[in-house]
């Protein structure tokens, strides 16, 4: 959580002009009914990259972005539709994740990119995700939900039911990140295929980057990646993108590279994992050593930390927790601004101090609105909020505890508790927090891999991790003068 950002959660989605008539798909070449003109792809990526951006920001590593930026465009030259203004980045996240946006938005979180060991794995993911883009499949995802009645609908983090926190977050991206059908999975998988393999790439690595994917899967605790996790197995994925690359360089026969060395010496340095600088959690507390705050996370409770905010729920999901930075030059304005920006009608408005810092603390309703924009009058199903907002360090925050309002009463000392909690932090241990990074070492002789990251002095407890970080088994064979993937400070 850098808090360098303001976003605006997402209430719906922009309305969708609608054509008729058929168009032919640039991919298949099959003729489509298509409810999105290029030009509403192109304005919904430009629309989309603000909030992605300060949901989860970006990654400043100069030479990767040189290095995905000059891959990118040579591959949206081959492509389908060369004519998009095509944009890529990496965003600041260490979940494993790559996703697209119509008109040309490519992103790959720096998760990623750590677990990518070579320039062909993840020339296959750019293909794939470029697939996404070129084959129209935002545009085809939407008339097949329009066509069924399904509501393209974003939904805010105060939104009517207040559900569990994985949920909260899989809504508040719910367009950006568009979660594809099989079909369309298996499409790109095989645009994957030949668009890395047109720029010169062995695509059957990218079948290997599966075999990964699968790894992770596999672990608890690990999130899976966007472009899997509702789709085919990543085991079914590796064989099926291994034949395909195979059948592509038996038709094409040449030299596909796979630039191991190379790649691996463009990550070394990349921040792998929580970055604390954005904020961790540790022993039931929120740390930012940067604003040096601190507050507490109840037990049990899950979280999910971005740039712009810190959410956090109950596993029941009958309530939840925000904090973000609040608008303001003075407590009240910021008080202000928090009740027009969410709607709220508040009822208790006092002020306070917590540990020492000036604020004000609201209890408000966030009802319903009626078919004529009216708010409604608020009933049990109606969200009830409690709002903290705090000034501190030059900045000033706003803690919302969120529930329905038959729930509310039941959650407020909950919500007391931890906006009460909130406090300076001075722990040296904590303010000079540093990151784990991948770094790239030699191996010194032959042997297991095992056996070469014991040899650099990587821990026990880190083996299995650093097995899928490599993309082998801890008993696959490396020789001297190799590189290979450590993890240090």
């Amino acid at each position: 959580m850098k808090m360098k950002f303001h976003i605006t959660l997402l209430a719906g989605l922009a309305t969708v002009s609608l054509f008729t008539g058929c168009s032919k798909n640039p991919v298949t070449g099959k003729k489509e009914i298509i409810f999105m003109s290029k030009e509403k792809e192109i304005a919904l990526g430009a629309e989309s990259h603000p909030s992605i951006v300060a949901t989860m920001g970006v990654y400043d590593d100069k030479n990767l972005q040189s290095f995905i930026n000059e891959k990118g465009k040579a591959m949206a030259n081959i492509s389908h539709r060369p004519d998009l203004p095509y944009q890529f980045f990496i965003v600041d996240s260490p979940v494993v994740n790559a996703f697209a946006v119509p008109g040309g938005y490519v992103y790959f979180t720096r998760g990623i990119m750590a677990h990518f060991n070579n320039e062909a794995e993840f020339a296959g993911v750019l293909g794939h995700e470029i697939g996404h883009i070129t084959a129209r499949h935002s545009a085809r995802q939407q008339t097949s939900q329009i066509f069924g009645q399904v509501g393209l609908m974003a939904g805010m983090v105060l939104s009517e039911t207040v559900r569990g926190l994985a949920e909260q977050t899989q809504q508040a991206l719910g367009m950006l990140l568009l979660s594809y059908s099989r079909e369309h999975e298996t499409e790109s998988d095989k645009i994957g295929v030949e668009y890395s393999s047109k720029i010169g790439y062995d695509a059957k690595e990218m079948a290997d980057f599966f075999g990964t994917l699968k790894k992770i899967s596999d672990k608890s605790g690990q999130a899976i990646p966007t472009f899997q996790s509702t789709h085919p197995d990543p085991g079914d994925r590796k064989n099926k993108v291994e034949k395909l690359a195979t059948q592509y360089q038996t038709e094409h026969p040449g030299k596909y590279n796979v630039n191991r060395d190379t790649y691996l010496r463009k990550i070394d340095g990349i921040i792998y994992g929580t970055d604390p600088k954005q904020g961790f959690v540790e022993n039931n507390q929120f740390y930012h050593p940067e604003l040096k705050f601190q507050f507490p996370v109840p037990s049990g409770w899950q979280y999910e930390n971005s740039p712009a905010q810190f959410q956090m729920a109950p596993k029941g999901g009958k309530s939840m927790m925000l904090f973000a930075m609040a608008e303001g030059k003075s407590l009240e304005e910021a008080a202000q601004t928090v009740v027009k920006n969410y709607g709220l009608q508040v009822s208790e408005n006092n002020k306070t101090t917590i540990n020492g810092n000036p604020a004000i603390v609201m209890i408000s309703t966030q009802a319903a609105q009626t078919q004529s924009g009216q708010q409604a009058a608020p009933t049990q199903n109606s969200i009830q909020v409690a709002s903290w907002v705090i000034q501190y360090g030059g900045n000033i925050y706003v803690i919302h505890g969120v529930a329905q309002a038959a729930n509310f009463a039941g959650n407020l000392s909950q919500f007391k508790s931890v906006a009460q909690g909130f406090k300076s932090v001075s722990d040296p241990n904590i303010l000079n927090r540093q990151p784990e990074r991948i770094r790239i070492k030699t191996v010194q002789r032959d042997g297991s891999l095992k056996d070469a990251l014991k040899d650099i002095g990587q821990p026990d407890n880190k083996m299995d991790e650093l097995s899928i970080i490599n993309g082998m088994g801890l008993s696959d064979k490396v020789t001297k003068g190799m590189l290979i993937k450590t993890l240090g400070k």
